[in-house]
């Protein structure tokens, strides 16, 4: 099964390690550090130029990736209750 995250983005849910709200989670530095480590390191997706609601954390054959996401946290969530929004 996929989760569509956004803009044509979709991610194996089997592959999801954690759906964050950004504007929950960045006010703590180890989450901070999380997503400029990614981004130097060229593991960041942005799914959007928009103003960004949650980040997703995926592992695949033991690569890392984080997806930034307009959509919120609670909606993704939703998605993956239906069944993930394709």
């Amino acid at each position: 099964m996929y989760l569509h995250i956004g803009n044509n983005y979709s991610v194996d849910m089997r592959d999801i390690i954690g759906i964050f709200d950004i504007e929950n989670t960045t006010v703590e530095k180890c989450t901070k550090i999380l997503l400029d480590r990614a981004e130097k390191e060229h593991r960041c997706v942005y799914t959007t130029y928009d103003m960004p609601k949650s980040f997703i954390i995926t592992v695949k054959k033991g690569r890392e990736r984080v997806y930034i996401s307009q959509l919120s946290a609670s909606t993704l969530k939703k998605r993956i209750a239906s069944g993930g929004g394709l």
